[in-house]
């Protein structure tokens, strides 16, 4: 019996030596299930899963939009990563705009981690409006949606070049985009999201579409950031679309050690081709868009792109 004992023991002491397979968890909160920025987010999770061999568990929650990832950092952990536009990040430091009188000290310790697709303009017109620029836009109908960062973009442009008095707005949501200007109820619509757009590749396939272009002139008057949609992208598109957008970013806090932020990161990075394979929207991230990443970077993810060779702002560090 005492044999058995001190050999029990001995295993026991001995099991408990062994090096234990740490499991670094997760939550990314993104935006409403619907939402390509949803998806975009369980496949990362998946990346995450695969490529780290079970190491790395990401849990995918549900959100209803950017202000509410940020105003939650004042209540998360060390896990927390979310995205939102940098602009965001840098209202509710400085307690401005929807974060005035909601200041809060956890705001100062948001870092960012890497780029995701941006929130992409779309204006889209049928081919048979023949509109090739906005003044073409004067006496039709266009769909802008309601309450979202499209219909809104899209309102503020209208205003902004002298037609939003010669435009017809449909009061037709923009989940009825496609089959609305199938059937001539509209000339046009108004969409953001990730490029290529599912409703925009769905309408260039089965009704032919013309995608506006911005000037430069143009883009520098709407203070967004300029983007080219490469030529092919859409059905008939045989031209760069040059149009605005929001960058969205990856953030964390300074909760998160450095090691987890270093491997969230360079998993990201080294996944990102292969999750362009199932999803076109990927292709669109590079790391020319780390120069829309306008706050400070986490040490951790700082190392990878240093090891990377991804130059870095004195800014960003």
């Amino acid at each position: 019996m005492k044999i058995r004992c001190i050999t029990a023991a001995v295993l026991l002491a001995a099991t408990a030596a062994l090096p234990a397979q740490a499991e670094t968890r997760v939550t990314y909160k993104s935006a409403k299930t619907a939402s390509s920025y949803y998806q975009m987010g369980v496949q990362i999770a998946e990346a995450m899963q695969e490529a780290s061999g079970g190491e790395i568990s990401v849990t995918v929650e549900e959100s209803q939009g950017s202000v509410q990832n940020v105003m939650e950092v004042r209540a998360r952990g060390a896990d927390y990563v979310f995205t939102t536009p940098p602009a965001l990040v840098g209202l509710a430091q400085g307690g401005k705009a929807m974060f005035e009188g909601k200041g809060d000290p956890a705001f100062d310790e948001i870092r960012a981690l890497f780029p995701i697709p941006s929130l992409t303009m779309h204006f889209v017109m049928s081919r048979d409006s023949g509109a090739t620029g906005f003044a073409d836009m004067a006496g039709k109908t266009i769909l802008l949606g309601k309450g979202s960062f499209g219909a809104r973009e899209g309102e503020k442009y209208l205003e902004l070049f002298g037609i939003a008095d010669q435009v017809n707005i449909a009061d037709v949501e923009l989940s009825n985009a496609v089959p609305a200007l199938k059937n001539g109820q509209i000339d046009g619509f108004v969409t953001s999201g990730s490029w290529p757009a599912p409703n925009v590749v769905e309408a260039a396939a089965s009704t032919g579409v013309t995608i506006l272009s911005l000037s430069d002139e143009e883009i520098a008057r709407t203070e967004r950031a300029r983007l080219v949609i490469p030529a092919g992208t859409y059905a008939g598109q045989e031209a760069d679309i040059t149009t605005t957008s929001l960058p969205v970013v990856a953030f964390t806090t300074t909760r998160m050690d450095d090691e987890t932020a270093y491997l969230l990161t360079k998993t990201y990075w080294e996944e990102k081709d292969r999750m362009a394979e199932a999803a076109k929207w990927w292709a669109g991230v590079d790391t020319g868009l780390m120069e829309n990443i306008t706050g400070k970077i986490h040490p951790g993810a700082v190392r990878y792109y240093e090891e990377a060779g991804i130059a870095l702002t004195d800014a960003q560090k």
